[in-house]
């Protein structure tokens, strides 16, 4: 459910352009009276910005060994402290319960099913406090636009090539230099097909669940 390791070294390069998302996780980390927990924390890139913002830890959770160790020398130059795990989102437990629960850049869409997708949910709602929240970006599917990129190659943010495999819901992403590794490796993305939410907040309550739309200016 993550990036190949191989991956990791050119993570900066593909995320350079995604910037605009930091001040919407800054502002709900403001207001969180309690813990922040990062899902899928790859290199730190949000939650660096989080963590010097608030002057609270970030408790951070990634898959991949590589990106963990990237967020931790980032974080050690940037001065701010981030509580770094091992492990996978379907399985989520914390110590304490947090106000703040968010997955940036759709890493939920690297989750394989729906039943996975609804395993981290339900881990999330039981490890939020009352009235926390959960904020997560995806993006919304669409036939068209797949129908019109499928196998183009695209020379940004990395070279690579895009193959859609609509039936199985995924998109596949090969870099150009996959043949330079001991093993060609592909980026696994699950789009989790939704009609009109980019981000959604999760927000929940002693006695109720519920999401609404939220906008990114």
């Amino acid at each position: 459910m993550s990036w190949d390791e191989e991956f990791a070294r050119r993570y900066d390069e593909w995320s350079a352009q995604m910037t605009e998302d930091i001040a919407f996780y800054v502002e709900l980390a403001r207001e969180a009276d309690g813990p922040l927990v990062e899902l899928a924390i790859g290199n730190g890139r949000v939650a660096i910005p989080v963590a010097g913002a608030t002057g609270k830890p970030v408790i951070g959770i990634d898959s991949s060994p590589a990106m963990l160790e990237q967020a931790r020398s980032r974080a050690a130059v940037a001065g701010v402290e981030l509580d770094l795990h091992e492990g996978d989102m379907r399985e989520l437990t914390l110590d304490e319960q947090a106000a703040l629960i968010y997955c940036p850049f759709r890493a939920l869409l690297h989750l394989p099913t729906w039943a996975d997708r609804r395993r981290t949910f339900e881990r999330v709602a039981a490890s939020l406090r009352p009235g926390g929240r959960f904020a997560w970006n995806a993006f919304a599917f669409d036939h068209h636009v797949a129908a019109r990129l499928d196998g183009q190659h695209q020379d940004e943010p990395v070279p690579h090539t895009v193959r859609y495999a609509v039936g199985d819901n995924r998109i596949d992403i090969t870099l150009d230099d996959a043949k330079a590794y001991t093993r060609p490796f592909t980026v696994r993305v699950n789009q989790q097909i939704s009609p009109d939410e980019e981000i959604i907040e999760f927000i929940c309550n002693e006695n109720q669940q519920f999401r609404r739309r939220v906008k990114i200016d």
